[in-house]
């Protein structure tokens, strides 16, 4: 099944999903690059919604990998989702 999951990572780099792993955890974010046993993802950007702010904001390296082999269930997320 990681197979499967590394795959459809691959090809949607760049793209919102949801993941949900075996132990029932739920990581939102862009999928920022895959390697053979992890895929990593950044987190989404935040709407600011009044004050000051420089719209979508910026990405400084911070993100966090999913293990391919505990990924029970991925989904692509529409970008108006957020």
């Amino acid at each position: 099944m990681s197979a499967s999951h590394y795959h459809i990572c691959s090809r949607n780099i760049g793209k919102p999903v949801e993941i949900r792993t075996r132990d029932g955890r739920v990581h939102r974010g862009i999928i920022h690059r895959v390697d053979n046993r992890m895929v990593y993802l950044r987190p989404l950007p935040q709407r600011n919604y009044g004050g000051y702010g420089y719209g979508w904001g910026w990405w400084c390296g911070f993100g966090w990998g999913v293990a391919l082999g505990a990924i029970v269930g991925l989904a692509l997320l529409p970008w108006f989702f957020w």
